[in-house]
Formats: structure tokens, C-alpha cells, sequence
């Protein structure tokens, strides 16, 4: 293996890791196996802390192929908690306000998802990566700034309802690039005249690669060192 020219990897991503967090890791296991101070390595497509999942990992020349892997399709599963939401749309922030569920039927989910395959327009979370003034959209929303996001026109291709044991139901969302999952919770909430959050988000596939191409971050070790690397 040549990490200098450039290697692809896909990972796992653990559960409360942060996407650099990984890139750190791998960079430290490469720069120590190749005896060098630093190397170029870097991930396509950020996944938020508490979610889990696909994540490809460039180094070296490869890393010019991030842009490319960013556009390939992704497969997310998600969870839902309907009748109550959170400011973050998901577990980081407690939750701010319940609604009622009732009214809510397995028939009126499904009609409802359905509402939003195609192309839509999504407003991103207050608590992400998008940049508001040359700062990063979350690290204002943490700080308690408003935070004020244009929606953005992104592709749903495919949304499946995998169980539905309400008020909580578990979906398969197949998207394009920049495809926010918490925003859509938020939106299919809302669009059940109710509201929702995520309480749990795995991204399945990236392109062509599932989960069972994805090494274990703890296994990355052991991996490299059974690996022929190129020093040089």
C-alpha cells in the first residue's frame, strides 16, 4: 500500500466520534507506520457525533477524490421520536417542546413520507457545519446566536418506513449530497402536525460502499500492520 500516493478506507464510524476525531486517528496510525511527522488524510462527507456509519477516508493523493465521493448518493436509517423535538433535532440538546400523536396512524406516516421523495427544498440545522458569516453555523447555535439558514434544493430519492411502533418509527432515506437527516425529522414533524426529533442515525451506504466494507476504527491497527505499506 502506497498512504503517500494515495489510499481510499472506509470506515465505521463510532457512535459519539467526531468525524475528525477518526481522520486524527488514521493519520496517527499512517504517520507512525510510515515514520514521517504528518500526511494528508481526510474524510468524505462529515457525520454528525451521534451517528454512526459509512465514512470514506482519503490520504495521501487521494485526498484530491474527497469532491467526488461527497457527490455519490448516501443511505441513511434513521429513528424518529415523533410528538416531541429538540433544538438540535436530535439527542445533543434536550428536548424543548411535545405535541400531541394521537391522531397520528402507520397509513398517515406513509402518506406523509411520500410527500417528500423528489426534489424539495430543506432550511439546514442551526447546529451544523453550514458557514453563517465565515463562521460555522454550531458553534453560534451553541453560544446561543440566532442562526439564520437559507434552504437549500437537495434530491430525496427513496424513503421507506421499516417499523412503525409509534410514536417512534424507523426509516430508510436514500439522498443526495448535503441531505441534513435531522432537518428532514424536524420537517416530517412537522408536517405531521406534530414534531420529531432523531434518536438514532446510521448512514448505511456511500455510493457503493455498505457497511460491510467498513473497517472497525479499533481494528485499524492491527489492519495496517499486517499491511505491505511503501515507506518511501
Amino acid at each position: 500500500m502506497n498512504f503517500k500516493e494515495g489510499e481510499v478506507l472506509y470506515f465505521d464510524k463510532p457512535y459519539r466520534w467526531t468525524s475528525f476525531a477518526l481522520v486524527n486517528k488514521i493519520r496517527y496510525h499512517v504517520s507512525r507506520k510510515l515514520g514521517v511527522k504528518k500526511i494528508k488524510v481526510g474524510h468524505a462527507g462529515t457525520l454528525d457525533p451521534l451517528a454512526t456509519g459509512v465514512m470514506i477516508v482519503c490520504t495521501g493523493k487521494a485526498t484530491k477524490r474527497i469532491e467526488e465521493f461527497q457527490y455519490h448518493t448516501k443511505e441513511y436509517v434513521a429513528t424518529l421520536q415523533l410528538g416531541a423535538t429538540t433544538p438540535s433535532y436530535d439527542l445533543e440538546k434536550e428536548i424543548d417542546a411535545t405535541y400531541p400523536t394521537g391522531h397520528i396512524t402507520r397509513e398517515l406516516v406513509e402518506e406523509t413520507l411520500q410527500r417528500f421523495v423528489g426534489a424539495i427544498e430543506q432550511v439546514p440545522p442551526a447546529f451544523s457545519a453550514c458557514k453563517v458569516d465565515g463562521k460555522r453555523a454550531y458553534e453560534l447555535a451553541r453560544k446561543g446566536d440566532e442562526v439564520q439558514l437559507k434552504p437549500k434544493t437537495l434530491v430525496i430519492d427513496e424513503i421507506e418506513l421499516l417499523e412503525c411502533a409509534l410514536p417512534e418509527i424507523k426509516i430508510r432515506v436514500v439522498c443526495s449530497k448535503g441531505t441534513y437527516i435531522r432537518a428532514l425529522a424536524r420537517d416530517i414533524g412537522e408536517a405531521l402536525h406534530s414534531g420529531a426529533h432523531l434518536t438514532a442515525l446510521c448512514r448505511t451506504r456511500v455510493g457503493e460502499v455498505t457497511l460491510e466494507n467498513c473497517m472497525k476504527v479499533e481494528d485499524f491497527e492491527s489492519w495496517l500492520n499486517q499491511q505491505d505499506v511503501i515507506v518511501d
